[in-house]
């Protein structure tokens, strides 16, 4: 298969059930540890995994984590949500993330990762479509993004712009540094 014919492959998410949660703590990390690792520490990485690149099973229970798969293997995952929390899984929060108010509130894009044997090949671009459409379905007009440093070109070609940059605290008084970015619907 050509360059061009696998990135012209047709990406179709779908959401991700409880199941798939076995499949996405093995896909994170392996995604973090490659495709962060030019923009990031090892031991940035190893500090920020679980907290803040980790699995959110909330979104899941909510419906509103998308996954894309190639040959029955998950490829990537993201989000939208109607939560509160900007970023991270859920083994750095206790207990339920509040809702949001779509009438006043910014949905959330988050926890996007990909396969590093399938990056740059349209799948984060499907799976971001699909989190907008659904943010608008859900009634919300704009949308809040923490992106990580390799995250930021994707978001910033949907039209997301650069809010803030700061840094997460991490274990050991490490810290990220992250980009807050934000973008209307409407």
């Amino acid at each position: 298969m050509t360059r061009r014919a696998r990135i012209a492959m047709d990406w179709t998410p779908r959401l991700a059930p409880a199941e798939d949660i076995p499949a996405l703590e093995a896909l994170i990390p392996l995604s973090v540890r490659t495709l962060q690792a030019p923009h990031y520490s090892r031991a940035q990485i190893e500090a920020a995994l679980g907290t803040v690149f980790g699995v959110d099973r909330q979104l899941i229970w909510d419906g509103t984590y998308f996954v894309v798969e190639h040959d029955a293997q998950l490829v990537g995952c993201g989000g939208g949500s109607r939560r509160k929390s900007l970023y991270g899984g859920d083994g750095g929060r206790a207990g339920e993330d509040a809702e949001l108010d779509s009438r006043r509130d910014r949905a959330r894009i988050r926890a996007f990762f990909v396969h590093p044997a399938w990056a740059r090949r349209g799948i984060g671009r499907s799976i971001m479509t699909a989190c907008e459409r659904a943010i608008v379905e859900a009634g919300f007009h704009s949308v809040d993004i923490v992106a990580t440093s390799a995250g930021e070109p994707l978001y910033a070609s949907f039209g997301y712009a650069v809010v803030e940059r700061y840094m997460i605290s991490l274990a050991g008084g490490l810290e990220l540094p992250v980009v807050q970015m934000t973008r209307s619907l409407e």
